[in-house]
């Protein structure tokens, strides 16, 4: 009896990877901007009465929209190009780098999945979250997306030095930044509607 052996073409790999980077970019595009509907979900409760219910029904058509169409699809890519990666470089599953990648990107599946949890939420008027607190969420990707990037490049020489903290602290002061701003612009907004003639 013959036994039908498969082999990949020499150029698989490049394919997987490319399209692995890909699949990342619209996921991590859609997950961005994803909760960054939500908190315009929930800033509309603050419009005009009659105002508020057009608005939050086309932020809920938008946020399914993206989800459906954009994030969870680049997801599904990014997943599925992995997993064609480690058939290609199995000895890659017995490495502390990957490990902890797939730790990670575990959480992000989590996260992904929290999104599609409060979306639900919103459609349906029970969402708890303030704006503020939905600002905080948006940064989680961020700081998960550096530390997996970092994962990738450094591989087990995963650095710890100086370089890592400024990183580390570059991170948090964006973070920090996008949630000074915002609460600027909100405070601006509430002084002139409180000076208005």
């Amino acid at each position: 009896m013959v036994a039908l052996a498969f082999s990949w073409p020499p150029e698989a790999y490049l394919w997987f990877k490319t399209l692995h980077i890909v699949g990342v970019v619209v996921w991590f595009a859609g997950l961005f901007y994803l909760v960054r509907l939500f908190i315009y979900h929930r800033e509309a409760e603050e419009l005009e009465p009659h105002l508020v219910a057009p608005f939050q029904e086309q932020y809920a058509l938008m946020e399914r929209r993206l989800a459906n169409i954009i994030t969870t699809p680049g997801m599904v890519v990014a997943v599925t190009m992995a997993a064609g990666l480690l058939m290609l470089q199995p000895g890659w599953l017995h490495q502390g780098w990957l490990h902890a990648k797939l730790g990670f990107v575990a959480a992000l599946l989590g996260y992904h999945w929290f999104c599609y949890r409060l979306m639900g939420q919103l459609q349906r008027g029970e969402c708890q979250w303030s704006p503020k607190q939905l600002r905080a969420l948006n940064e989680l990707p961020t700081l998960l997306l550096v530390i997996v990037v970092m994962l990738v490049v450094f591989k087990n020489q995963f650095p710890t030095g100086a370089a890592t903290w400024f990183v580390v602290a570059l991170v948090v002061f964006m973070a920090a930044s996008i949630q000074f701003y915002a609460r600027w612009r909100r405070l601006r907004a509430e002084r002139l509607v409180s000076t208005a003639p």
